[in-house]
C-alpha cells in the first residue's frame, strides 16, 4: 500500500474522507469534508477524484458530494447481517403493525447499537434511531439489551466512561446502569421510558441463533403513556419467532 510522507497509507486518507459523512449530513462541500478529514485541500480534491471514479463517492448538482450507490452496493452485498433482517423482516412487519409507531431491529457493534432495519408510521413519535444509525448502549433500550449480553470487558469499558445522558430520565451513574443490566438480564427485556426523548418509551429485547447467543436487539418505540411494559409479551414472541427463522435452512419460508 502506497503511503505518503507522514506514514500514512493512502486507504487510510481515504477512509477518513468516507468517515466524515453522517445520516444528518448526507452531502459535504470539498472545503469542509478535508476540514473534517484534516487533509489537506488539494490531497482531498485528488482522493475524492479518485473515489467518484469508483463510484464510492458521487457529486451532487450543487457540487456537493455524498456517498456514492457502489458503496451501498457493496456494503449491502458484503453485511454478514443480511441473513438477520432478511428472516426478520416478516416478523418485523407483523410486529410494526401491531404497534402502529417504530419497530427496529439493532445490532452491537463496538460502544454503540448499529441499527440495520427500522419500519415507521407517518404520525408515529419521535426516534432518533435510523437505518444505518448508531446511539450509545447506555441510552437506548436496543443498547442496553445488547449491552447487557456483551463481553464483560465490553460492559466494564461501557461503565467506566461518563454516561453524558441525553435526558434527564436517562442514566446518569454507572451504579444506575449496572442495576439496570441486572435488572434485563432477570427479565429479558428492557423499557426506558424518556431516555432518549421525554415523550418517548423504547421497549427491547434480545433476538438469540440457535445457540442461544445473543445476535440482535428487537425493539419498538411508542409514547411515553406507561403502555410500553404491555409490549414486553409480544416482543418476546416475535423475537422467538425470528430466532426460529434464523434456524432454518436458507431458502425456506419461516412461520409466523
Amino acid at each position: 500500500m502506497v503511503r505518503t510522507g507522514t506514514g500514512e497509507s493512502v486507504l487510510s486518507r481515504a477512509l477518513r474522507i468516507i468517515e466524515v459523512f453522517s445520516a444528518t449530513e448526507p452531502v459535504l462541500p470539498v472545503s469542509e469534508i478535508a476540514r473534517r478529514s484534516g487533509l489537506h485541500v488539494a490531497t482531498t480534491s485528488r482522493l475524492i477524484a479518485e473515489l467518484v471514479g469508483h463510484g464510492l463517492l458521487e457529486r451532487s448538482p450543487d457540487r456537493g458530494v455524498r456517498i456514492g450507490v457502489r458503496m451501498w452496493e457493496l456494503g449491502w452485498r458484503a453485511s454478514p447481517r443480511l441473513g438477520l433482517r432478511d428472516a426478520a423482516m416478516p416478523f418485523l412487519e407483523d410486529l410494526h403493525a401491531v404497534v402502529g409507531h417504530h419497530a427496529q431491529l439493532g445490532v452491537l457493534d463496538g460502544q454503540d447499537v448499529l441499527f440495520i432495519e427500522r419500519l415507521s408510521a407517518r404520525d408515529a413519535v419521535i426516534n432518533y434511531s435510523r437505518i444505518a444509525g448508531r446511539l450509545a448502549l447506555p441510552h437506548s433500550s436496543s443498547g442496553l439489551v445488547l449491552l447487557a449480553s456483551a463481553p464483560v470487558e465490553v460492559q466494564e469499558e461501557v461503565l467506566s466512561r461518563p454516561l453524558r445522558p441525553p435526558t434527564a430520565a436517562a442514566f446518569s451513574t454507572s451504579q444506575q446502569l449496572r442495576a439496570a443490566l441486572a435488572e434485563v438480564r432477570r427479565q429479558h427485556s428492557a423499557v426506558l421510558a424518556g431516555h432518549q426523548h421525554p415523550d418517548a418509551t423504547g421497549v427491547a429485547v434480545p433476538v438469540r441463533d440457535g445457540g442461544g447467543a445473543v445476535v440482535a436487539a428487537l425493539s419498538v418505540i411508542v409514547p411515553n403513556d406507561g403502555r410500553g411494559p404491555a409490549l414486553v409479551p409480544a416482543l418476546l414472541a416475535t423475537a422467538r419467532g425470528i430466532s426460529r427463522a434464523l434456524c432454518e435452512p436458507s431458502g425456506t419460508t419461516p412461520a409466523r
